[in-house]
């Protein structure tokens, strides 16, 4: 039996070694906390030679961010199988997962998993894919998303385990936000063109745990946003925007703990949580900011929403909170950054291209990646400095991965791994 010294030694250096393992790894959108931030050192120059350990070709298409565990990386592809029409609108695909191997670049294994029919399909925003969700890595298992489509959970090896595709509903542009998990349940937004309302699968059968209707009538209901999960006062919360508001729910029941209404629809950035408070973009038409205090009960609109700005908010790329700051994007490339507990201005400046992809932080760094493959590097903090100006010239609206020390980056046709 160990003396008790060293079994403290032991967890101590357990501890330590578990947060760099896990550093390593990217499992969801947007990363380990679902929030865009890492602290590790990333490369700041590149360009389609420089600092390019490999580029791998992808098939089929998909606007899925890669997710990363070990040393593989996992993507999710609408892969074509068959004949279809020349605007796809009865092209048939294979609903796959691609499992790459990070050292070397090279495809492992391409997995199909559902078969999305001619008659099932639905014509996709220009901006989007039949592959847009994002996966999402627990432990030995990957959970793969494709909105109307169905949902399925593999091994990381690429073992089928269970698939529900039992929640067809009618799409407006296709699918789009992401999953994600809390108290065992898979979680999810099904914003369509009726009956928009968020569900819950059961991670591990993927039966249905619980389907909560949005409680207001949206002239458009489509939207496409991935959920954020935080704490508050010890209770898990799951944050939903949606069209005309945005819902803080239960994961266990999918009871409404709070909600705030506003005029906006097609919402697709990712909720970050700073400081006490929930930020959110109402999209479009006219796109406001909105910092809520999600310490509320019912409908709070009136009393908890601490403060908006309605200049240069991004329609479609999150924003990053850090350090007292909200940084953004907005889609036609104004960097903005705000004080996150006033949102008075702190800067705003144009850098110029197109933007769907979310931003990263590492290292204190901002990583701004436009539609035609420019990442702009700006330092963090009160003052806009630009370090660097990166060019791949393919277009992209995925955000960026990490992996390690390096950055994942999918193009239309491939995925790089840009690394010092």
């Amino acid at each position: 039996m160990l003396p008790n010294r060293l079994i403290v030694l032991f967890s101590v250096f357990s501890g330590v070694f578990s947060s760099v393992f896990a550093a390593e790894d990217w499992p969801s959108f947007r990363g380990p906390k679902g929030d865009g931030v890492v602290a590790q050192s990333l490369p700041v120059e590149w360009d389609s030679d420089k600092n390019i350990a490999w580029r791998t070709e992808i098939p089929g298409e998909g606007w899925s961010s890669p997710v990363a565990a070990g040393n593989r990386i996992y993507l999710t592809a609408a892969i074509p199988s068959g004949e279809g029409d020349e605007d796809q609108k009865n092209q048939e695909f294979a609903l796959s997962l691609i499992i790459i191997n990070g050292t070397s670049g090279e495809i492992i294994k391409t997995v199909p998993i559902m078969q999305q029919t001619g008659e099932r399909a639905a014509r996709v925003h220009r901006k989007n894919s039949h592959a847009s969700p994002t996966p999402v890595i627990e432990g030995d298992k990957i959970y793969v998303h494709f909105g109307y489509q169905g949902t399925a959970c593999l091994s990381l090896n690429g073992d089928i385990l269970w698939k529900n595709r039992d929640l067809f509903f009618k799409p407006t542009h296709g699918n789009g936000g992401s999953p994600v998990l809390a108290s065992g349940n898979l979680i999810f937004t099904c914003d369509g063109d009726k009956e928009p309302r968020i569900v819950a699968l059961n991670a591990s059968s993927g039966q249905l745990a619980w389907s909560t209707p949005r409680p207001v009538s949206a002239k458009k209901t489509f939207s496409f946003c991935t959920p954020t999960v935080i704490e508050v006062d010890g209770q898990v919360q799951v944050i939903a925007p949606g069209s005309d508001c945005v819902l803080a729910l239960d994961p266990m029941t999918g009871e409404i703990i709070w909600d705030v209404r506003y005029v906006g629809y097609s919402v697709v950035p990712k909720p970050s949580y700073h400081r006490g408070l929930v930020f959110i973009s109402t999209s479009f038409d006219n796109s406001k900011m909105l910092a809520i205090r999600p310490t509320g009960k019912g409908e709070v609109t009136e009393t908890h929403v601490a403060w908006q700005i309605d200049r240069n908010v991004p329609k479609t790329p999150s924003m990053v909170a850090h350090d007292g700051l909200v940084y953004s994007i907005s889609d036609d490339g104004i960097a903005t950054c705000v004080e996150a507990e006033t949102g008075e201005l702190v800067y705003r400046n144009r850098i110029g291209g197109n933007y769907s992809a979310s931003p990263l932080l590492a290292d204190n760094k901002l990583y701004f990646t436009s539609e035609n493959g420019v990442t702009t590097v700006v330092r963090a903090g009160e003052d806009f400095q630009e370090v660097a100006a990166n060019v791949i010239e393919e277009r992209t609206l995925a955000s960026l991965g990490v992996l390690g020390d390096s950055i994942l980056m999918r193009t239309g046709s491939a995925l790089y791994r840009i690394q010092d």
